[in-house]
């Protein structure tokens, strides 16, 4: 199967001050405000929902190829997603920006002060998708993830015109997104992603009821965090599956993009939905229990083994026919 992941590429740089910020504020002066805080580490976390995915395709032996935008800054990034299996052929590289980036420093109180730079992400509109399947071939799926909202709109667009199967994903563009543009990224969707408030969300933004979502698009599939996944289609019978069992939980950041990999793997090696969705359970809980969205690993046979202490041993016999010939 040919995968096509267009979507955000980004670094976050995460620090942590171990004062109080607000013992360096001063509130009749805040707009004078001037301060500088002197902080214990620094984290650079590998990030954007498009290269998440992307590497958790490649974890589990899918060649995927990454669509979008990046820095010349991107060269380190790009190595460790080829290193894992990721085609970074076709990322668009900026003359003048740098790598979207998210800065963030945290008190231990919890509060934070952060900024987010766009940067190269801005760029993703002016990708053409028509030039890179010419390339790699007609592709099976073009998920297109949170991104430049114009780039959503153009690969979207672009999908419908030249019949390109796509995945609707807008996750975390949809608090900024009104209804009119929500209903051009989802119409026609072969597959709807989305978790249970961004569901809800939809709802509400687009006017649309359930039943009126799922008459636009092929299947919805719905992340129900500890509580597993729904994936619903028009006529057909829901399908509610509980999440991977004995899960430690440490950091979520990462999660919802880990199962889509695993969903998505699945479907290239023809399994079922219910199937698909048991793996990207499994792949999801990996990154919960891990800080930083690309930080885990495993053997084929470690995540066999997962696979079948939360859904017996015919899902894992199934599974394991496809994971052979991985790393």
């Amino acid at each position: 199967m040919s995968l096509l992941i267009a979507g955000s590429i980004a670094t976050d740089h995460l620090m942590s001050f171990q004062g109080r910020f607000a013992d360096s504020l001063v509130v009749d002066q805040l707009d004078k405000l001037s301060v500088s805080f002197l902080v214990e580490d620094l984290e650079i976390r590998r990030g954007g929902v498009a290269a998440n995915m992307c590497f958790g395709l490649g974890q589990l032996g899918v060649r995927p190829v990454l669509v979008g935008a990046a820095g010349e800054d991107f060269a380190d990034y790009r190595s460790w997603l080829e290193r894992h299996g990721v085609d970074c052929g076709h990322v668009r590289i900026s003359d003048t920006r740098h790598t979207a980036r998210f800065v963030c420093t945290t008190d231990p109180t919890g509060a934070q002060i952060a900024s987010f730079y766009p940067g190269a992400m801005s760029e993703a509109r002016l990708i053409e998708l028509g030039p890179i399947v010419a390339r790699v071939g007609e592709p099976d799926y073009v998920l297109v993830g949170a991104d430049d909202p114009d780039g959503m709109l153009r690969h979207t667009d672009e999908c419908r015109q030249r019949g390109y199967p796509f995945i609707a994903d807008p996750s975390q563009q949809l608090a900024f997104s009104d209804g009119g543009l929500i209903r051009k990224l989802i119409d026609g969707a072969a597959i709807l992603f989305s978790n249970e408030y961004e569901s809800a969300m939809i709802e509400q933004k687009t006017g649309w009821s359930a039943d009126e979502i799922l008459s636009h698009v092929g299947t919805q599939v719905t992340t129900l965090g500890k509580d597993g996944v729904r994936i619903s289609r028009a006529g057909e019978e829901t399908i509610e599956l509980p999440a991977a069992r004995d899960v430690v939980a440490v950091e979520p950041t990462g999660v919802g993009d880990a199962f889509r990999a695993g969903f998505l793997a699945a479907l290239a090696w023809g399994v079922g939905l219910e199937r698909s969705a048991q793996v990207g359970c499994v792949l999801a809980a990996y990154v919960v229990e891990t800080v930083g969205t690309q930080e885990y690993s495993f053997t084929p046979s470690q995540f066999l083994a997962r696979v079948e202490h939360s859904y017996g041993a015919a899902a894992a016999d199934e599974v394991a026919a496809h994971l052979k010939a991985v790393g």
